[in-house]
């Protein structure tokens, strides 16, 4: 593998990362609908490049990068896909194919790093949580409303709750309207995590956190763990490599 493309499409935006021989040589992101993003990007690239996607946009977004990759510079993007097990854990769905790309990715980054019982939490738009057991059986999961749609949610339907400071999430009850309403997102947010570990029980996790909230989730539940922006790359890798030699 000489170069290699990845992307990591969320919700939101577009995250990207470009390795040489293997190493980092540059990375970004940027909006879905950002053509001159996506040509800037892939322009540059010749046939012989790799272009590896995590996507959780849909098939019109695949469909579009797709066209626009072989016109550009000549490649097929190979998109991953969840299935019933891959670099040494077990999908718990009945129907693999039916789980977010990003977390089943998220989850295989995390098995490479630890073969402990481990939890990954992803805070994104959604805040993902899913528990993998020491022998990479995925034991199930959570997907939750992230901090911006709760704070979105909140404001659609209570008139009365409004707001114009600039205020960060901590757990202290908040003493003005936009503290109350910031400081009860972040208590929802570390409570579910909290309350998900210790519902289910057994051996206590090795914690891994990702997306763009996962440092500020980390610290405010202060249970240790290791931050990894990179997880779902990670597990792009491992899926790809699995496919590719077999």
């Amino acid at each position: 593998m000489s170069v290699c493309l990845q992307l990591d499409v969320g919700n939101s935006r577009v995250k990207w990362r470009l390795l040489e021989q293997g190493e980092l040589r540059d990375r970004g992101h940027f909006g879905h609908h950002d053509s001159a993003a996506k040509a800037r990007l892939l322009e540059p690239l010749g046939p012989e490049a790799n272009i590896w996607v995590s996507s959780v946009a849909g098939p019109e977004f695949e469909r579009e990068f797709t066209a626009l990759a072989e016109r550009l510079c000549g490649v097929s993007p190979w998109f991953a896909r969840s299935t019933a097990r891959a670099g040494g854990v077990a999908n718990s769905y009945a129907q693999p194919s039916r789980m977010g790309v990003d977390r089943w990715l998220a989850m295989l980054g995390a098995r490479q790093r630890s073969r402990e019982r481990l939890c990954v939490v992803d805070a994104g738009s959604a805040l993902t949580i899913d528990i993998v057991s020491a022998a990479g059986q995925h034991e199930g999961g959570y997907i939750i409303p992230g901090p911006a749609l709760m704070e979105r949610a909140l404001l659609l339907d209570t008139d009365r709750v409004r707001f114009d400071e600039d205020v960060s999430y901590a757990l202290a009850p908040g003493t003005s309207t936009a503290e109350a309403v910031r400081h009860g997102i972040a208590l929802a947010q570390v409570g579910a995590v909290a309350a998900a570990i210790a519902h289910n029980g057994g051996e206590q996790p090795t914690l891994f956190f990702c997306g763009g909230a996962g440092e500020t989730l980390r610290q405010l539940l202060d249970r240790g763990g290791s931050y990894l922006p990179d997880l779902v790359f990670e597990g792009l890798e491992v899926q790809a490599r699995e496919v590719f030699t077999d």
